[in-house]
């Protein structure tokens, strides 16, 4: 395995995924988690060349168009609503030309309302008082394999709570941005707390949106996580994301769920 990130740089808007961003359900195909981050490591890049206007990110959307191989990706960003307090940027991942993954981000303006500020869930217990545990020993995939899971609980079908964290680089060479380093965590959400064996069923997501009402710090991502399935074919992932400040927002995945071949 290619060692130390997730992505190398090839030129401008083009990047390499190394073995560490292969998927879950399928070694051959990029995990989303990582190239969302990357995403939004693009995003950062293309606000960093305009003048500073004081916005942040507070909401992010994904949808994934496709199957994601494990190929070289290129990315591009767009400002399609500018404006001085709301700001609406889009990006689109494409892999040989063909677009697999959208992603919006809106940019709100900050200011202090620390008076007011409440009304989220308790802080979760901090990460250097668990034990790890081997995710690697549900999912196949180089990208899980990288990761460091330590759940507050043995997780049980449908729910888990757990820090993820990982000593991968996203980008090889390249400091990234708190943002971008901890929602390249945020979509093994879905993973943490399956319903059902992976083995057995299927249950990818199709998207992943994330509120965020506030910025999130550090190198660890928490997910409090509930997986409902439904009777006709779809179910949901919801999740609390916390940083080991307390929380920071909430994250949405919906569920295509169907057996596994025989």
């Amino acid at each position: 395995m290619s060692p130390g990130s997730y992505y190398e740089r090839i030129d401008e808007h083009r990047y390499k995924p190394t073995d560490h961003a292969s998927g879950a359900w399928d070694p051959a195909e990029q995990h989303v988690s990582p190239l969302a981050g990357l995403i939004v490591h693009t995003i950062d890049q293309h606000v960093a060349g305009q003048p500073d206007s004081g916005l942040t990110v507070a909401r992010l959307g994904f949808d994934i168009l496709g199957r994601l191989a494990l190929d070289e990706c290129e990315i591009r960003v767009e400002t399609i609503r500018p404006g001085r307090t709301i700001e609406l940027l889009e990006a689109v991942a494409l892999i040989a030309g063909r677009p697999v993954v959208t992603a919006r981000a809106w940019r709100l303006a900050s200011c202090d309302t620390t008076a007011v500020a409440g009304g989220g869930a308790e802080a979760l217990t901090p990460p250097g008082a668990l034990a790890s545990w081997p995710l690697h020993s549900v999912w196949p995939g180089g990208y899980i394999a990288s990761l460091d899971v330590r759940p507050l609980a043995p997780p049980r079908p449908g729910r888990a709570t757990a820090w993820i964290s990982t000593g991968l680089d996203l980008v090889a060479g390249e400091p990234c941005s708190p943002l971008a380093s901890y929602v390249a965590l945020v979509d093994t959400a879905n993973g943490i707390a399956a319903r059902q064996s992976p083995t057995a069923w299927m249950f990818p997501n199709v998207d992943l949106t994330i509120h965020l009402h506030r910025r999130p710090e550090g190198r660890w991502t928490g997910l409090d996580t509930t997986v409902t399935f439904g009777p006709s074919g779809h179910g949901v992932t919801s999740t609390v994301l916390h940083d080991t400040a307390g929380p920071v927002g909430h994250a949405q995945q919906i569920l295509t769920v169907r057996p596994q071949p025989s």
